[in-house]
């Protein structure tokens, strides 16, 4: 895999809103091998179609690694150090974390990496990331797959948004005074990407938990 952390092709990153965005930081083959080592994951792990607190099913599947997962029922959000299933949590893969050391810490790794898979219409509404206990690290989030939309607001609802199409490569760090920014995907672009036999967006969410 290409080390991207010493590769100065990839250029100075975006800013969306507070948001920083390496476009392009994995090149294909990186993709490519990273998308090998969450297969394993999937397969120990695998994607479950999670219910809200409400009942409403939400559109994107998801599954995590690490020693935490962020898991959705009617019992509320939460993070668990089990699978629904009740199996144990595999762990984050090598090429994962070495996007995380390269730019969002190399003091301290991730508790957990949320897998989401989105494909037809799904989507995710403007939120927080704020189940964790400390906002002081970062969320690096990383792209594969089809396009998406990204958008990006203020610290508060209702604050101004901007927007920006995230493509298999792109990464995202919410750090600093974009920790709390609200966030979400508008909608992905089927058939942009051969990268996901089938079509369709894995977004990997890396979080400091405890």
């Amino acid at each position: 895999m290409v080390d991207r952390a010493e590769n100065n092709d990839v250029g100075e990153p975006v800013d969306l809103a507070g948001v920083r965005v390496w476009q392009g930081w994995l090149d294909r083959a990186a993709q490519q091998a990273m998308l090998a080592d969450l297969r394993a994951v999937v397969a120990a792990a695998p994607l479950v179609q999670p219910v809200t607190p409400g009942g409403r099913k939400m559109s994107v599947r998801m599954t995590a690694a690490g020693r935490l997962g962020w898991i959705t029922d009617r019992r509320g959000y939460r993070y668990a150090d089990r699978h629904p299933s009740g199996v144990v949590w595999p762990p984050i893969p090598d090429s994962v974390l070495a996007v995380w050391r390269a730019l969002g810490s190399d003091r301290r790794v991730p508790d957990c990496c949320l897998v989401n898979l989105y494909r037809g219409a799904a989507r995710m509404g403007l939120h927080q990331d704020r189940d964790e206990g400390d906002f002081a690290w970062p969320v690096v989030s990383i792209s594969l797959g089809d396009d998406a939309l990204f958008r990006v607001g203020g610290t508060e609802r209702g604050a101004r948004t901007r927007s920006l199409w995230l493509r298999s490569g792109d990464v995202a760090v919410l750090g600093g005074a974009a920790r709390l920014a609200y966030h979400g995907i508008d909608r992905i672009r089927p058939g942009s990407s051969d990268l996901l036999e089938g079509g369709g967006r894995i977004n990997l969410t890396l979080r400091v938990v405890v």
